[in-house]
């Protein structure tokens, strides 16, 4: 018998635009977690959803290990898992079904669980630890155990008495983070993961984080684990852990999954020195801000001196309008400059674009388009603007919200709430704008090496064709965005599948 039994609810299968590109990442939060616990003497184990085939290899896990507690704790890193998907909540749900069933005491965390703790009772659940779950989930394993103390003196839980819910106050964030145990790897099918990427991509891609939170108040953005909060670890710290990852799994690339990456001053610059001095120097992708990049020239060459291949910032809008009303805190000067900087030091640099905030015009988004060709980002991601609870843009639109209030899946792209336009038309905008920037991006590419034919690849050529294809269908795509703009956002149609092609991208905002 195992003590508990951990898992999650995102399975990469349930969400179709990502099972597509085929680039997994085990649930990092949720072996945070696991360590954490272990080290109080808990025998742990762990069901991974993102690589299951459905709810049915939770079940048989619960029969493998007949644990006494059953944690369905969400990858908080995770920004899949933070757009509260109503696919991963339905898997949940099962979830907390079957380990009822096998007679456990199911335990919930993560940030659908927050934000909506009464439902997941509900279904269910026995407690839900609200917001950063490892000080808690400790706390009421030892109440648990022992009988001692009362529910009531354990911060950030929630439960149900009878029909009564209850909830206690929040608890404060971890701040010592260095003091954290690493993630418990050992715990993970790392060949699987290993043989999927090099498969797919032909390297293999582990993920990291060296921070916990954002305190940026862009008033679109969910923070209902962290809040405002930002605790970050010390370069030495994440050097250590990026050492010992390369001696025992020797990943080919590291995934920063930090909200935001590099805040503190001469952060990077110190962790550059520290990878050279270890010779544990990795190409990585990370995100960040267009402000943070330009504040400090000497961030860019830390960046690309630490091994930085591409950083995703939020640029959301080539509007200064939009970026306002969202009060996201940057200009479009610095989206340009950022870019500029970053291309300068051979870092790649790919933007976060976000479309439908309220007031959001057509010459709004063809400002945002034309960022594009002037910036040449090395990718794209596309969202539409997605109300979540906890949100100053939620409470301003929640009075125009429908009986649908999460997307399904993380190519939904549905407009929830009475936007600028359609959902059909954001949905057609997602198609056209990956086609011009996939065509732009292959003439980009060959032009650069047009005049130097000991560089040309096959691979060159059929991009380009794919090129001619697509710059041959953006008339039609524009003549139907026309149409579609014409539309009143409340009229009926019925969706438009998203072609395959423009599906590989991920488009979380941030």
């Amino acid at each position: 018998m195992t003590d508990i039994l951990f898992g999650q609810s995102y399975y990469l299968r349930f969400d179709p635009k990502l099972y597509a590109a085929m680039m997994p990442y085990p649930p990092l939060g949720t072996l945070y977690a696991a360590s954490y616990v272990r080290e109080q003497g808990y025998d742990v184990a762990l069901f991974d959803a993102m690589l299951a085939g459905s709810e049915a290899e939770w079940a048989a896990l619960l029969a493998e290990h007949q644990p006494k507690y059953a944690v369905i704790y969400e990858d908080n890193f995770n920004y899949l898992s933070k757009m509260c998907l109503t696919n991963m909540r339905a898997a949940a749900f099962n979830m907390i079904e079957m380990a009822n069933a096998q007679g456990c005491t199911t335990i919930l965390c993560g940030s659908d669980a927050t934000d909506h703790w009464q439902d997941y009772l509900a279904a269910g659940a026995d407690y839900v630890l609200l917001g950063e779950g490892e000080a808690t989930l400790t706390a009421l394993l030892a109440h648990l155990q022992t009988s001692t103390g009362t529910l009531n003196e354990i911060d950030g839980i929630a439960w149900q008495t009878e029909s009564t819910p209850q909830r206690t106050r929040n608890r404060a964030a971890i701040s010592a983070v260095d003091d954290l145990p690493f993630p418990a790897w050992d715990l993970v099918d790392v060949d699987r993961y290993k043989q999927i990427w090099r498969t797919h991509h032909g390297y293999y891609s582990m993920n990291m984080v060296t921070t916990r939170g954002c305190p940026y108040h862009c008033n679109w953005c969910a923070k209902p684990i962290w809040g405002q909060r930002y605790n970050a670890r010390s370069p030495e710290n994440v050097a250590a852990e990026l050492a010992w990852l390369k001696d025992t799994y020797a990943p080919d690339h590291i995934w920063f999954a930090d909200d935001i990456m590099g805040l503190k001053p001469r952060w990077f610059s110190q962790f550059a020195t520290l990878v050279k001095d270890k010779n544990i120097q990795t190409p990585f992708k990370c995100l960040s801000r267009a402000d943070l990049l330009v504040r400090d020239a000497s961030t860019t060459q830390a960046l690309a001196d630490a091994g930085c291949d591409i950083i995703w910032i939020g640029a959301e809008s080539g509007a200064q309008s939009v970026l306002n009303a969202m009060e996201k805190g940057t200009t479009v000067e610095q989206i340009y400059a950022a870019a500029e900087q970053l291309h300068a030091v051979n870092v790649k640099v790919a933007f976060f674009l976000q479309f439908g905030y309220p007031g959001e015009t057509r010459a709004d988004i063809e400002k945002t388009l034309q960022m594009v060709r002037d910036c040449r980002p090395d990718d794209i991601g596309i969202s539409v603007s997605y109300p979540l609870p906890g949100t100053t843009f939620h409470e301003n639109v929640s009075a125009q919200l429908g009986t649908k209030h999460n997307w399904t899946d993380s190519s939904d792209l549905d407009m929830l709430y009475q936007g600028p336009f359609t959902t059909a038309f954001y949905r057609h905008l997602h198609t056209l704008v990956h086609t011009e920037y996939r065509a732009r991006k292959a003439w980009w590419t060959f032009s650069g090496i047009a005049l130097q034919p000991w560089q040309w690849r096959p691979a060159h050529f059929v991009d380009l064709a794919k090129s001619i294809v697509r710059v041959l269908r953006l008339p039609k795509l524009r003549r139907q965005l026309d149409q579609l703009a014409q539309i009143p956002h409340d009229s009926v149609l019925l969706p438009q599948p998203m072609p395959l092609e423009d599906a590989a991208t991920p488009s979380p905002q941030a």
